[in-house]
C-alpha cells in the first residue's frame, strides 16, 4: 500500500480525533488529506476497510468508552462531547455497537459477562469452518486473545461465531454461515497488578474480507501486531479476560471455543 496514500488517510484521521465533538464533513477530511472528495473517499475505503463517516463514528464511540471510565461525567454530557446532539442517538448506537448501554458498559467497569454469537433468526443456520493459528511475535505478553467473524471491519456488535484463547496459538470457529465475514482479534496481556493493561498495549490481527460458501472449511493465520492508527477501533466490550486466562483451556488451547459460551 503506497506511504502517500496512508499518510493522506491518517492526516485526515488526526483531524477527526481532535474534532470529534464538532460536525465535520468529507469535504473537512478530504481537504486534510489534501485530496478530491471523491479520490479521499476511495483511498480512504482502501487503507481502512470502511468510510470516513464510518471511521468517525467508531473514534466517537471509542472516545465515549474512554469518558465513562476515565471521569465522571453523565451520559448526556458524553455524547455532547464526541458530537452527538440526541443522547438518546447517542445511547442506541452505543448500545449497538459496545454489547451494553453507557450505564452499564460504566457500572460493569467496561466488561461483558459473556458474549454470545448472533441467534440462528438473525443469521441463516452456517454448516461452515473457520479454524487456524493466531500468531504474536515471541515478544509479546498476550495472555487472553478474543476473536470474532464480524461483518464488517469495524469490531462492533454481536458476531456471528467467536472465541476467547489462553494465548496465540490455534483455534476453531465452526456453524459459520454462509457469506463474506471479517475475522479479527484483540490481543491483551497483564499487568504486575493483575489487571489488564492499557488499551495501547493491545496487539490487533484481521483477516478478510473472505468469503464462506456452505459447509466449506478455511483454515487461515492471524497475525496480531500493535494497532496502526488507520486500524478501526475496537467498540465491542470485552468478557472478562482475567477469568477467561485462569479458566478450563479448550482442546484448541483457547476457552469458550466455537460458537462461544
Amino acid at each position: 500500500m503506497s506511504s502517500h496514500f496512508v499518510d493522506a488517510v491518517e492526516r485526515s484521521i488526526m483531524l477527526m480525533q481532535g474534532n470529534l465533538g464538532e460536525q465535520l464533513t468529507v469535504d473537512d477530511m478530504a481537504r486534510a488529506a489534501m485530496f478530491s472528495k471523491f479520490h479521499y473517499t476511495r483511498v480512504f475505503q482502501r487503507v481502512t476497510g470502511v468510510s470516513p463517516g464510518r471511521f468517525l463514528s467508531a473514534l466517537r464511540l471509542q472516545r465515549a468508552k474512554s469518558l465513562l471510565l476515565s471521569t465522571s461525567m453523565n451520559v448526556a454530557d458524553i455524547s455532547v462531547h464526541v458530537g452527538y446532539n440526541s443522547v438518546g442517538t447517542f445511547s442506541s448506537r452505543f448500545t449497538r455497537s459496545v454489547g451494553l448501554s453507557p450505564t452499564e458498559y460504566r457500572r460493569g467497569g467496561g466488561v461483558l459477562r459473556s458474549i454470545a454469537p448472533l441467534p440462528p433468526d438473525d443469521v441463516a443456520a452456517g454448516r461452515g469452518v473457520v479454524s487456524g493459528v493466531v500468531a504474536a511475535r515471541s515478544s509479546a505478553a498476550i495472555e487472553v486473545v478474543f476473536m470474532g467473524l464480524f461483518k464488517s471491519r469495524i469490531p462492533e456488535g454481536r458476531p456471528v461465531s467467536c472465541a476467547t484463547l489462553a494465548g496465540p496459538g490455534r483455534f476453531g470457529l465452526d456453524k459459520v454461515p454462509e457469506g463474506t465475514w471479517y475475522l479479527l482479534c484483540h490481543g491483551l496481556g497483564f499487568d504486575d497488578d493483575g489487571g489488564t493493561k492499557p488499551e495501547a498495549d493491545a496487539l490487533f490481527g484481521c483477516h478478510g474480507p473472505f468469503r464462506i460458501g456452505p459447509e466449506q472449511a478455511l483454515d487461515v493465520v492471524v497475525r496480531l501486531e500493535p494497532a496502526r492508527l488507520y486500524d478501526p477501533p475496537m467498540l465491542l466490550a470485552m468478557p472478562d479476560v482475567r477469568a477467561i486466562a485462569t479458566g478450563r483451556r479448550s482442546r484448541w488451547g483457547g476457552v469458550g471455543v466455537g460458537r462461544a459460551a
